[in-house]
């Protein structure tokens, strides 16, 4: 083997972890936004966290979760909404009708998964629900 050959199988032999590690999937983020304070709601917390782990996802092992809480300041929304947005998770869960309001207006390609007071259709968050014709 020539010198040149025994060079380039060794530079490709090289790079092979690095193609074997690139092909792996990303985790996904899920960015989580609350217009309260996370002390408050400990107890749906735990709840949110069972419900991804009996849909087979744990935090840490198999998707991250970024937090975001507003700490009643309404106003800052937005902002925390658009942080999210920029670190392009996967999914933003908003659970209040002002954050899904913000989620709506910051990005048109992220999923929103949100929790609304309510009907969804009426505040201007969906154009219509399954069953029902639109209005």
């Amino acid at each position: 083997m020539r010198r040149r050959e025994f060079i380039a199988l060794l530079g490709g032999a090289a790079s092979w972890p690095l193609a074997t590690h690139a092909q792996q999937p990303a985790m996904p983020v899920i960015g989580f936004l609350h217009g309260a304070s996370p002390v408050a709601w400990m107890d749906q917390l735990r709840g949110f966290h069972r419900g991804l782990k009996d849909a087979g996802f744990v935090e840490g092992e198999n998707v991250a979760i970024v937090y975001r809480w507003a700490e009643g300041q309404y106003d800052r929304l937005p902002a925390l909404v658009a942080d999210l947005t920029r670190r392009q998770v996967t999914v933003l869960v908003v659970i209040t009708t002002l954050g899904a309001l913000a989620a709506k207006t910051a990005t048109t390609t992220i999923p929103i998964v949100f929790l609304a007071a309510k009907d969804p259709v009426t505040l201007g968050l969906v154009a219509s629900l399954p069953g029902r014709a639109a209005t």
